[in-house]
């Protein structure tokens, strides 16, 4: 089903008008060449050229049309007209151990061989001819005393040729591809497409996904007898046609790639996206889920507008809300790569999905604070020190999965919230947000099966709302702020926060009943006598539907204590809060 629609995604990218939007035909790739090996017509060295360009703190190369490029392993296999240096010109690495150097003399060999096997019509090319002339006469010693060397030797990195005077690298001038190899394979129906292909033997590495191996994994792959049936071998235990292998391949590098707009990245889950259609959603949910340009802050909260207005209205921009959605989830798994989650729907309730995750992280929050909760901003809000590398590994994909499926979020999402909160004693913007969504989402999960549904949680404070332990975390809040008044116009170094949140939000009885003696001491000493009428007001209709002090709070009463805390703390300062504003729909 994955392979399919991504052939589908493949072919429609092919039949689209606009030839920017095409992918490489068959036999072909799109990769990063790095250095240019310039010739003469006779073969003689006129220079290298580094079509690297510095984006940020890293060196990014350009990327060129070449043949696609061989499978490989620990096998030495040649791609044409292009590779590593070590293939290329037969350059060992620095690191390169000494029982190692045989190899790379292969590698060159096995590089040289594959163009003298080219086909007589394209091997009688000037071009060509001015390669192997080079090859045949290399002299390495004229490329050490070029300025590229040290960086050469060091990184082994892709090079390619170019025949003066052409502006192209030589394989896009004379269009070689890959295409028309191995016909001698075995045929068989393709599972793909239903038609009679060669079956491809080996599936090519897939670059893109996160934390796999850096020469690429692969989806479809037999590499043990334990995997293999009937005693066939390789890929004859999928078949998969090379056309369709090469088209879904294609198409998911194209996805996976790194300026792909159809891609989130959080944790180790690679998610992308792609409708059976050209459609406004494709591109609307990686400005969603992932972290704005330093250049574009709004854009999330742009794209968040967009898509209220999309399911508000039932009209995309761009396609049909009836247009099939496809969510395919990726992450590593030592030489292959893992499918975390795959979802297929239509863009209606694939949006629709999605704005009830926005829906319930919407919470109130300061002025500064962003409007747009992205995935990486909520994940780095709960986790250790807000870093991201604290993120536990499979938290975001979970996340992406629950969103996508509209299915519960993960219960270690809530762990480390509540965890996070009681370590540090404090409920920020992110963490309530998170709180909030979570326990909606089992509220309306459990709620069809009673027959006294609980009331969802509000983005505002919520009065009305009687569980005891959000009137708890409102009590606690309420027992800060009188605090706080009474010190005024001093500013405390701690508050009761910082000594008792943990013990209030786990066992309230060990702490409330000091706690509330102690706020009789701080409302005698306000200064500003309306300030404690006012509380005191407020402890009163707390108090009046509180039922008693638990000994013991469980985690989701401990996530309900957090929120009310929050929601009363944003309430004393609702004039300089605010929440996220759906668009109007004029």
């Amino acid at each position: 089903m994955i392979l399919q629609r991504l052939n589908e995604y493949y072919n429609r990218k092919q039949a689209s008008p606009d030839a920017a939007d095409h992918l490489p035909g068959f036999g072909v790739e799109e990769t990063a060449i790095q250095f240019i090996i310039e010739l003469d017509e006779n073969g003689k060295l006129r220079g290298i050229t580094d079509t690297s360009e510095w984006q940020g703190k890293k060196k990014v190369a350009q990327r060129f049309l070449v043949p696609l490029g061989a499978k490989k392993s620990v096998n030495i296999e040649a791609n044409i007209l292009w590779g590593s240096a070590e293939y290329v010109l037969g350059i060992p690495r620095l690191d390169t151990k000494a029982k190692q150097m045989s190899k790379v003399s292969l590698r060159h060999k096995a590089f040289q061989e594959r163009i003298e096997a080219l086909p007589d019509q394209q091997r009688n090319d000037v071009r060509i001819r001015s390669i192997l002339s080079f090859l045949n006469t290399l002299d390495l010693k004229a490329i050490e005393g070029l300025p590229q060397w040290g960086e050469i030797k060091r990184t082994n990195p892709v090079m390619s040729f170019r025949v003066h005077p052409d502006v192209e690298l030589t394989c896009e001038k004379l269009r070689l591809s890959s295409a028309g190899e191995d016909e001698g394979g075995q045929k068989a129906q393709c599972l793909v497409t239903g038609h009679e292909d060669v079956i491809e033997r080996l599936h090519t590495s897939i670059k893109g996904v996160w934390g796999a191996q850096s020469s690429g994994a692969s989806i479809v792959s037999f590499n043990a007898d334990a995997f293999c049936s009937y005693g066939k071998e390789k890929g004859a235990n999928a078949s998969v046609g090379k056309t369709a292998a090469f088209a879904y391949i294609t198409a998911l590098k194209h996805l996976l790639s790194n300026n792909s707009r159809q891609r989130v990245q959080v944790g180790d889950s690679s998610t992308v996206f792609w409708a059976e259609q050209p459609n406004e959603l494709e591109t609307m949910v990686p400005d969603l889920f992932g972290e704005p340009p330093k250049d574009d802050p709004g854009r999330g909260a742009e794209a968040l507008k967009a898509l209220y207005q999309a399911t508000r209205s039932g009209k995309f921009v761009k396609g049909q809300p009836g247009d099939k959605f496809h969510v395919l989830g990726l992450a590593p798994n030592a030489a292959r790569i893992s499918i975390r989650f795959w979802e297929t729907a239509t863009a209606r309730d694939i949006a629709k999905r999605i704005e009830q995750h926005f829906e319930d992280l919407r919470v109130a929050h300061g002025p500064k604070d962003p409007e747009h909760l992205s995935l990486f901003r909520m994940l780095t809000g709960v986790a250790f020190q807000n870093k991201a590398d604290n993120i536990p590994p499979n938290l975001g994909g979970d996340i992406m999965r629950s969103i996508i499926e509209d299915i519960p979020y993960p219960a270690a999402l809530l762990n480390i919230a509540v965890e996070r909160c009681r370590a540090e004693q404090n409920v920020s913007y992110a963490r309530a947000a998170v709180l909030k969504a979570y326990l909606n989402r089992i509220i309306r999960r459990n709620n069809l099966n009673t027959s006294e549904p609980e009331t969802q949680f509000t983005a505002m404070l919520d009065p009305a709302n009687t569980n005891n332990a959000y009137r708890l975390g409102r009590l606690f809040a309420a027992l800060e702020r009188t605090q706080e008044e009474a010190h005024k116009p001093a500013k405390l170094n701690s508050t009761i926060r910082d000594r008792y949140y943990g013990a209030a939000s786990s066992s309230p009885s060990t702490v409330f009943s000091s706690l509330l003696r102690l706020k009789n001491h701080h409302i005698s000493k306000m200064p500003n006598r309306g300030t404690a009428v006012k509380l005191e007001k407020l402890f009163g209709d707390i108090m009046n539907g509180l039922d008693c002090f638990p000994g013991h709070l469980p985690l989701p009463e401990q996530a309900r204590f957090a929120l009310g805390y929050y929601h009363q703390r944003q309430d004393f300062f609702k004039g300089k809060t605010t929440t996220l504003d759906e668009p109007s729909n004029n």
